[in-house]
């Protein structure tokens, strides 16, 4: 059972910046796709970046370009580099993996994923 735990979290006004990380219990580099998802009150749970094998990744079109998402040396951890932040980025952020059975990220669909964090809160203020 791989469990996962995240850190990182907080207040900021908008246009700051939080890296959020996601420690496995084991080892995930090629073998696990690990994704960020986030979920804002009263909205669905969206995925915000996914990565696989430290260089194939995923961003969702609201985060394009300010969110980065990475894997550490070590394998086992995760981190989301959040900058420019808005307002609009507040939401329970929660990293998920799933095992990869043929290399890659093959959904970035909530249900696909089988591990789940606890969550992490981020609030941007305006």
């Amino acid at each position: 059972q791989v469990q996962l735990v995240e850190s990182g979290g907080g207040s900021v006004q908008a246009g700051g910046s939080l890296r959020l990380s996601c420690v496995a219990s084991e080892y995930m580099y090629s073998s696990y796709c690990m994704g960020w998802f986030r979920q804002a009150p009263g909205k669905e749970l969206e995925a915000v970046a996914t990565i696989y094998a430290m260089d194939d990744t995923y961003y969702a079109d609201s985060v394009k370009g300010r969110f980065t998402i990475s894997q550490a040396g070590t394998k086992n951890t995760v981190y989301l580099q959040m900058n420019s932040l808005k307002p609009e980025d507040t939401a329970m952020y929660t990293c998920a993996a799933v095992f990869s059975y043929r290399g890659g990220c093959a959904s970035q669909k909530s249900r696909d994923f089988s591990y789940w964090g606890q969550g992490t809160q981020v609030t941007v203020s305006a």
